[in-house]
């Protein structure tokens, strides 16, 4: 049986529906063996799973928790000292050690997989410059992240890179296509990610993949739905991407998904299961380190 948690968590900006729950789950890469680890009747987001395969991190509240990957206990807060307004945007360094994480100030931080107190990682701008986290090279040295770069119709979402110890900020796009989702390749060969580069909509987001130079882009998927979030298992053998009804705008909250996946070079494209969730489903890379099992939230109602 799941854990079923009223109130737990520090209440937040996002609020869940009358009678809607967030279900955190796991489930093969084929579809099979589903199960439900924890059900709250608050937002949870964004689940990590921890390189040695014991514990699932998720965000809740501006917070980041732990439990254990086997749901054999009740999640406990993860202290990032007096950096409190954490977004659902955050990563694991490849031994497990470190995690890197966005906060609501627009910066990136790291901090101890145990907790404790928080290093920034990210550079102060001139002009408005929020970073948004969504990847670690293999080695553990770059981080991948898209920026906000200036306001109102002037706004530009772009890719970039930086040292995971601190250091120059380093563009790889520069459209006007809103970008998202920028995470490295296990082989260090690729970046994945997703855009509107292309549209002819406003809203119609598909999976790409470029160079670590931002050169050789190609484009994955390309149909009727709107695709996000593409993370790559540990074996670089599979990609699974969220998939939004067409006519989405952005990655909203609370619609009728699919979580689809394919091959790494866009081939052999399927369904793995459906639901209602969105936003906080799968922001970040949820892999087990098998390769062969990864976690998500759903939103149920009713």
């Amino acid at each position: 049986m799941p854990i079923e948690l009223k109130g737990y968590f520090t209440p937040s900006d996002r609020t869940l529906a009358t009678g809607q729950r967030a279900e955190l789950r796991t489930i093969a890469i084929d579809g099979s063996g589903e199960t439900t680890l924890l059900v709250a009747d608050q937002v949870i987001e964004a689940p990590n799973w921890t390189p040695d395969g014991r514990a699932l991190i998720f965000n809740a509240g501006g917070a980041l928790w732990h439990m254990p990957a086997d749901g054999g206990a009740e999640p406990e807060r993860i202290d990032t000292g007096d950096i409190r307004r954490l977004n659902n945007d955050h990563i694991l360094s490849p031994d497990g050690r470190i995690i890197y994480m966005s906060n609501g100030d627009g910066h990136i931080y790291a901090v101890p997989i145990e907790g404790g107190t928080p290093r920034k990682v990210s550079n102060e701008h001139d002009t408005p410059f929020s970073y948004y986290l969504h990847g670690v090279s293999p080695d553990g040295r770059t981080l991948s992240y898209v920026a906000i770069e200036g306001l109102g119709r002037d706004r530009r979402i772009n890719i970039f890179t930086i040292p995971a110890e601190g250091g120059p900020d380093t563009r790889l796009s520069d459209i006007a296509e809103p970008n998202d989702g920028p995470e490295f390749s296990p082989d260090g060969e690729w970046i994945y990610f997703n855009s509107e580069r292309g549209a002819q909509k406003p809203g119609h987001a598909q999976i790409f993949r470029m160079r670590l130079d931002g050169s050789d882009i190609e484009q994955l998927t390309d149909d009727q739905r709107v695709n996000w979030f593409p993370h790559i298992s540990p074996d670089n053998t599979w990609l699974v991407y969220l998939s939004y009804p067409n006519g989405t705008e952005g990655h909203p909250p609370d619609k009728e998904i699919i979580l689809r996946r394919m091959r790494p070079d866009g081939s052999e494209k399927a369904d793995i299961t459906a639901f209602f969730g969105g936003q906080g489903t799968i922001n970040v890379n949820s892999w087990a380190p098998d390769s062969r099992h990864f976690a998500y939230i759903a939103y149920p109602v009713g």
